[in-house]
């Protein structure tokens, strides 16, 4: 599909340009030195982008000092803030880093003044030639676009579309959009419903494509890989995040493979092991055909690799549905041993969904699709969720998943 191009920092995303491939620090913002250094390693693997979660304006000297520090030593890769609910914060940001991802619609309670706080954003990023993602979840579109459209993958194109066609009328374009979800099915059709409405507009920005908490493992590779390669074959992204409840360093491989299967291949050699390229080019495909509901098996004597792609697609569920944030500077626990644990101790469950999230922040939100959530609190504390509910609340996090198992045992809707 062709797109307009995007410039961020130099790396040029959209149009005729190769497949962009990015990550996100896991670092807290605060603690500069480790973020520098994760900084460098993600870059010296392959990242093009990276992106830092900047919680507050209080973040803002820390952001400043880790790119300085960046740019004191050699490492040129453009910086993206990571911003939520705060205007403010987003237009500080803007100033100091090379992109800007929020979600407008966030920016305050009141519909029209998120309008207002976003054209006062936009105005920043003309000034200091930022460029801006506008990223909406499934599952935290808010009440504006659900009230009247539902939670669809037709609500999160719309939703989009409104800060679309605000960038358009303020003559912005250097924008990326992306429309994640952790459902590869929902994620696919919002991204096609978005790709054919900006069609219509006469403008296509580029667009960044990712599934959301996709997990960690095989499971969470195969994930992103079904619904991301689905995409790209049909022309719709043009840079990618390869989301995973592991260090981030281990999820470029993953990108890169996407990348220089759908694209323009990158100079040098990916580092993917023989077994893992061949999950991956299994997972690409027949990701597709599943997905799009032109085949109802796939001939693979691998019964694990099988069951594991049949339910990547959705079309047949051997296990729990997991939904996994992969972690970043807002969370205030231990992510991966927290994640390992509830699967070791609610494998053996069918037709359940069971979300493990960072923090309190999009959590909720982003767990939308779950029977029962795990969300991290700070301070050694812990939510559980039943569905949309919080049902225990301040539960040490040395007892969370005994609680969490507990709670699931007990509900009576589940087998």
């Amino acid at each position: 599909m062709n797109t307009i191009t995007v410039n961020v920092g130099g790396i040029l995303i959209g149009g005729a340009n190769p497949i962009v491939v990015q990550t996100m620090c896991n670092t807290h913002t605060s603690d500069v030195p480790a973020t520098v250094a994760q900084c460098k390693r993600l870059a010296a693997a392959g990242a093009q982008l990276i992106r830092i979660t900047v919680p507050g304006l209080q973040d803002i000297p820390h952001l400043k000092a880790i790119k300085q520090q960046l740019r004191r030593d050699g490492v040129r890769t453009p910086l993206v803030a990571d911003i939520h609910f705060s205007s403010e914060t987003a237009i500080a940001a803007a100033k100091v880093v090379e992109k800007v991802r929020i979600n407008p619609g966030n920016f305050h309670k009141d519909h029209e003044e998120a309008r207002r706080q976003f054209a006062r954003f936009l105005e920043v990023c003309e000034e200091y030639g930022t460029a801006v993602r506008i990223g909406l979840n499934h599952g935290s579109l808010g009440a504006y676009i659900t009230d009247k459209y539902g939670n669809t993958p037709e609500a999160m194109a719309l939703a989009a579309m409104e800060w679309v066609d605000m960038c358009l009328e303020a003559q912005f374009y250097n924008v990326v959009v992306s429309l994640k979800a952790s459902n590869t099915v929902v994620m696919v059709q919002a991204y096609r419903e978005l790709a054919r409405l900006m069609k219509e507009r006469g403008v296509v920005f580029p667009m960044h494509v990712g599934v959301t908490e996709a997990g960690n493992g095989d499971s969470g590779r195969i994930k992103s890989c079904v619904a991301i390669s689905t995409l790209l074959a049909e022309g719709i992204g043009n840079t990618i995040r390869v989301s995973l409840t592991e260090d981030p360093e281990n999820e470029l491989p993953v990108a890169r493979y996407l990348a220089d299967r759908y694209g323009r291949p990158h100079p040098g050699k990916n580092c993917l092991s023989p077994q893992e390229e061949t999950i991956l080019k299994a997972a690409c495909d027949y990701g597709a055909p599943l997905l799009n509901h032109e085949v109802d098996d796939i001939p693979l004597q691998d019964e694990y690799l099988k069951d594991e792609i049949m339910q990547a697609c959705r079309r047949r569920f051997y296990k729990p549905e997991y939904i996994a944030c992969p972690g970043c500077g807002r969370t205030m626990y231990n992510l991966q041993a927290a994640f390992e644990a509830v699967k070791s101790r609610t494998s053996h469950l069918k037709n359940v969904v069971i979300a493990v999230m960072g923090c309190i922040v999009n959590g909720p939100g982003e767990m939308a699709d779950a029977d029962f959530g795990y969300v991290g609190e700070g301070g050694g504390k812990v939510t559980l969720y039943k569905g949309k509910e919080p049902v225990k609340r301040h539960i040490p996090e040395e007892e969370a998943v005994d609680e969490l198992v507990k709670l699931i045992e007990e509900s009576e809707d589940i087998a």
